[in-house]
């Protein structure tokens, strides 16, 4: 913010949440609750004060409310959420305000989110910086507008507007919100002193006295089809959730109803939403994401990265090279013949062209990315790369030689990182001289979409290395989960785990429709034996096949997805794997039956009906006892790090938590109980996991029953046996 004006007399208490200060006849409240001035106790206190303030003073025509900072106000505090609001509540500020009989002014600038812009419309009037942004991001914590949101957006903006911008959650620029009417001035020059010329327009009568609470010119006469087709539109999308249906209802109340009871109506909808199993799971994964970046015992500053080569032309390479051009680093693709070089620079240029198509990128950021990207065979093309990811195919010989290669030509410094999904990285990093600069950089396909990166700290991975890698991870905007040394990390050793216990249940008596059934009824977008027939069967069976020489006699192992390879039924690629495929609709085959029904008969097992009930149990608790014990050895450093990728990385429902949240809102010693009957049942691979025990004992929270946390020596080479659901993800 600029100084106080000359002639303005400022407030003696600047250390307050609220500074109060006179420009003339118009009072300025400036916001200060660094960084992103949200509405905590102390500054709803300071607001208060600062109206009632500015009500009291028959010399004061007007109110001005700014942001101090980079901001205006980002929002509620999220930590609040759930608990009893203490007073002044929100609620008390926008009745104030709504009441006031002297003009209210917001200047906004940065952000003005949630029930920081609740705040600014229930203001008289709003101008805005021109690149501020405003929005309703409620959606994306379970959560809806609970400060009249829901109506006032439709009587600013209409009806159509207000579902799209509060059912999504994503930001509005303010020359756009200026159009639909919510943003009445664009500030032309500074802010503040745009706001205080604003101010004497309202009280002068060149802007009139309004009550937009009162206006209907938008919500009059609404065909009630316009709620019906959106609730349809997005029925699929919003199953499981709560907070959208009930953002429709009161956005459509909005145009049937007075404000005041479509407030009411709000409010009670928002308590609803925020008491939900879903807004409870979506707060964690948001305090998860912002912990997954700490690490406690790194403290080197990043080195800095420009230029990045990487290795392999594939898709999955291709799509590493677009992830760093999008952030603007430049990046040069190598492989070993020409040919490859362009079937990866075709994919790279249609994959653009689609997004081009679909209207999420500009044309212009696509051709700045491409520009990004240069393609080479010769190795001496990386000498000057800050940073070069290898993506080439997952055989830890073929992944040594490359690394060899690499750092013979890399200069001094420079990071050398593997996309394995499943190989030892320091196995990788002891071929090289420089094993203190060599990590893992898992990415997840499509990796210029996902939004998932696994970083792998290896048991030599310098401090440094690692501090780079999440800085670079930043900039590509992915959520970076640091994992250990250990076979799969932390997303394919639960995968492994889990997708062993469903090919048991197959051979058991359950199909894998049924299973893939439940699992996309309980929120997956995708069931496990789909999700391996787009990924490709004959992919995983490759792995399953090296792992197998290592395999305890001893230990069960199902044959079912040998056997449908064996039979040449590779996935989607051949139309046939699991299912039949009309294109990619999975159909359920007889021939699939037969073979699981015959397997069961060759190992002896009585095939029985399996409960919905049961297939879900025994998959989730099979994923946290799993995650337990990842945690207990020092692979995961903590349990939102296992929920950030399961939910980032391989389709758990967001609105479940992940299977560490999920298991605690289940209660750990239920689940430590379950685990325990099916260790009696079905033997070693039920062992339960010590920490499982440890948490449940010590009252139901991982946190209570501390681990061993993210052991940079840790390294577990050795696989454990799996059945088919390993992958490259």
């Amino acid at each position: 913010m600029s100084a106080p004006a000359e002639g303005c007399v400022q407030d003696a208490a600047q250390t307050s949440a609220v500074a109060y200060a006179l420009h003339g006849d118009i009072a300025v409240a400036t916001v200060n609750n660094p960084p992103v001035n949200a509405l905590s106790l102390a500054v709803r206190s300071g607001l208060l004060a600062a109206i009632g303030r500015s009500l009291a003073d028959p010399q004061v025509r007007a109110l001005v409310i700014v942001g101090g900072g980079s901001t205006f106000v980002a929002g509620a505090d999220i930590n609040d959420f759930g608990k009893p609001y203490d007073e002044p509540t929100l609620y008390t500020i926008i009745d104030t305000l709504m009441a006031s009989p002297k003009p209210v002014i917001a200047a906004i600038h940065g952000t003005a989110f949630g029930g920081g812009l609740e705040l600014a419309l229930a203001c008289q009037w709003r101008i805005a910086s021109p690149d501020a942004q405003i929005g309703q991001p409620e959606v994306k914590l379970g959560l809806m507008p609970g400060g009249g949101g829901t109506q006032w957006w439709p009587r600013m903006a209409g009806p159509a507007v207000a579902l799209e911008v509060t059912t999504s959650g994503n930001p509005v620029a303010a020359l756009q919100a200026h159009e639909w009417g919510v943003i009445d001035r664009i500030a032309e020059g500074t802010l503040l002193e745009d706001a205080l010329a604003m101010a004497q327009d309202v009280v002068g009568g060149a802007l009139p006295a309004r009550d937009l609470t009162e206006s209907t010119d938008r919500i009059r006469d609404i065909d009630p089809a316009l709620f019906d087709d959106f609730r349809k539109k997005n029925a699929r999308k919003w199953k499981g959730q709560l907070a959208p249906w009930k953002i429709v209802d009161c956005v459509e109340a909005a145009c049937r109803l007075s404000f005041d009871e479509g407030f009411r109506l709000e409010k009670d909808a928002f308590s609803e939403c925020e008491r939900s199993y879903q807004s409870r799971s979506l707060i964690h994964l948001f305090f998860a994401e912002r912990a997954a970046g700490k690490l406690p015992d790194v403290t080197a500053a990043p080195a800095p990265v420009a230029t990045v080569g990487v290795v392999g032309a594939g898709t999955m390479g291709a799509g590493i090279a677009m992830s760093f051009a999008n952030a603007g680093l430049r990046v040069t693709l190598l492989d070993s013949s020409d040919e490859a070089l362009a079937r990866g620079l075709k994919t790279i240029t249609g994959n653009y062209a689609t997004s081009v198509s679909r209207g999420s990128m500009p044309q212009a950021r696509a051709d700045a990315a491409l520009a990004c990207i240069s393609a080479t065979t010769n190795d001496a093309a990386l000498a000057d790369a800050d940073l070069i990811v290898e993506a080439v195919f997952e055989d830890l010989a073929i992944k040594q030689s490359v690394f060899r290669r690499l750092d013979a030509v890399a200069k001094p410094g420079a990071i050398l990182a593997t996309n394995t999904s499943t190989l030892d990285v320091d196995a990788i990093a002891g071929v090289t001289s420089r094993p203190q600069s060599v990590l893992g950089l898992h990415f997840f396909s499509p990796a210029n979409v996902m939004r998932l990166l696994e970083v792998v700290r290896g048991p030599r991975t310098g401090a440094a290395t690692l501090a780079t890698a999440m800085a670079v991870a930043r900039k590509l905007r992915k959520i970076a989960v640091v994992s250990g040394n250990a076979y799969g990390f932390i997303g394919n050793r639960i995968l492994a785990a889990y997708g062993r216990e469903a090919d048991f249940l197959l051979e058991e008596g359950a199909t894998p429709w049924q299973i893939d059934r439940v699992l996309t009824e309980f929120g997956f977008p995708m069931g496990l034996f789909a999700m391996r027939d787009m990924a490709g069967l004959d992919v995983i069976w490759r792995i399953r096949q090296q792992e197998n020489t290592t395999r305890p006699a001893h230990l069960r192992y199902s044959p079912i997805a040998d056997r449908i390879c064996e039979m040449g039924r590779f996935g989607q690629k051949t139309s046939r794997g699991y299912y039949l495929y009309d294109g990619r609709t999975p159909i359920p085959d007889p021939e699939i039956e037969s073979l699981i029904v015959g397997v069961s008969a060759e190992l002896g097992i009585a095939r029985r009906d399996i409960p919905d009930a049961e297939i879900l149990q025994r998959l989730l608790c099979a994923m946290a006892n799993e995650g337990a014990r990842l945690l207990d050895e020092g692979v995961a450093l903590r349990a939102g790090d296992i929920d950030l990728v399961y939910v980032n990385g391989y389709g758990f429902p967001a609105t479940r938590g992940g299977p560490m949240w999920w298991a605690r809102e289940a209660g750990l010693a239920s689940i430590r109980d379950a685990v325990a009957a099916y260790h009696r049942q079905h033997g070693d691979y039920w062992t339960p996991s010590p920490l499982l025990a440890r948490a449940a004992a010590a009252g139901g929270d991982w946190d209570a029953a501390p681990s061993r946390g993210c052991a940079p020596a840790h390294t577990l080479p050795h696989p454990p046996t799996t059945t088919g659901s390993a992958q490259d993800a």
